[in-house]
């Protein structure tokens, strides 16, 4: 087995969303904001070559929506999930599976592209299947009011309709484990509906893809929650429960949203779990 984290693009979000409730005077500290109180963000992939089988986890947005929606993002950088594959020696039709951690656009829209004559849409992995879960799946096809916005029916419906969607089971506890692809899954309700956190066996560590549980270093800190999430309750006990087994277990941390930190782990101290370490993937493996 081998794992390539690749950034697919980076872009911006507003820090107040991206911290809800939490003061701009303690998350500015670690997530700096622009003039127009926006923070850098990236779109971070893991890419798991496993014999035969190539699994992508999360596309990023993709590049099919209309210069106005892009414009909300201020997109920056020249990364591309083309780019990224291609730089460490693959293209999308060597993709065998795409491992979907949730639907919200950010994380599915790469997905799906334009067909030739951009009538319609086609899968933009031919070759892939494509895994999520029927609890997440129902909730992206038929959106409550808060997540509307984030369940985009051009990134959806194609996956669909491709013949080429599977559902991973959802376990009764947190925990799916050794599922289909070969590595374990955590369960969270909190951002979203059954979001999927892989929890992959490398080398003697775990790597842990953290999806949006935990988006960037800065949301470490129990407290320090998305005004993005659904239940933000709920998550702040599946984030907490999460970070202590990784503190007791040594989990190495993957950021899918964290433009200059890429892998950490973590550690308990006096103030509740802590940032221990920062390290770049292809330096430690």
């Amino acid at each position: 087995m081998k794992l390539y984290p690749i950034n697919v693009g980076n872009f911006k979000l507003d820090g107040g969303a991206m911290f809800g409730v939490v003061p701009k005077s303690l998350w500015s500290k670690t997530n700096p904001a622009d003039e127009k109180n926006m923070i850098d963000i990236a779109s971070r992939c893991l890419l798991i070559e496993d014999g035969d089988r190539l699994i992508l986890i999360d596309t990023g947005m993709g590049t099919k929506q209309s210069d106005r929606f892009f414009n909300y993002y201020f997109r920056w950088g020249d990364q591309s999930l083309d780019k990224a594959l291609n730089n460490v020696g693959f293209c999308k039709d060597d993709v065998t599976d795409i491992f979907l951690t949730h639907l919200h656009f950010d994380h599915c829209g790469g997905c799906v592209q334009w067909n030739k004559d951009r009538s319609g849409y086609e899968l933009a992995f031919k070759n892939a299947v494509v895994w999520s879960n029927e609890n997440h799946w129902n909730l992206a096809v038929k959106p409550n009011k808060r997540e509307k916005a984030s369940f985009l029916t051009e990134n959806i419906l194609p996956i669909q309709d491709s013949g080429n969607l599977k559902f991973l089971p959802v376990p009764e506890d947190d925990i799916l484990k050794r599922s289909e692809l070969g590595f374990d899954v955590f369960y969270a309700n909190g951002h979203t509906e059954k979001q999927m956190i892989p929890m992959i066996s490398y080398k003697g560590k775990t790597i842990c893809f953290m999806a949006d549980l935990l988006p960037t270093v800065g949301h470490i800190p129990i407290p320090f929650v998305m005004g993005y999430d659904t239940r933000p309750l709920l998550t702040l006990d599946e984030k907490e429960r999460f970070l202590k087994l990784a503190a007791d277990h040594n989990y190495y941390l993957l950021l899918e949203h964290d433009a200059h930190n890429e892998l950490i782990t973590v550690k308990h101290t006096e103030k509740g779990v802590r940032l221990n370490t920062i390290h770049d993937f292809n330096n430690l493996f």
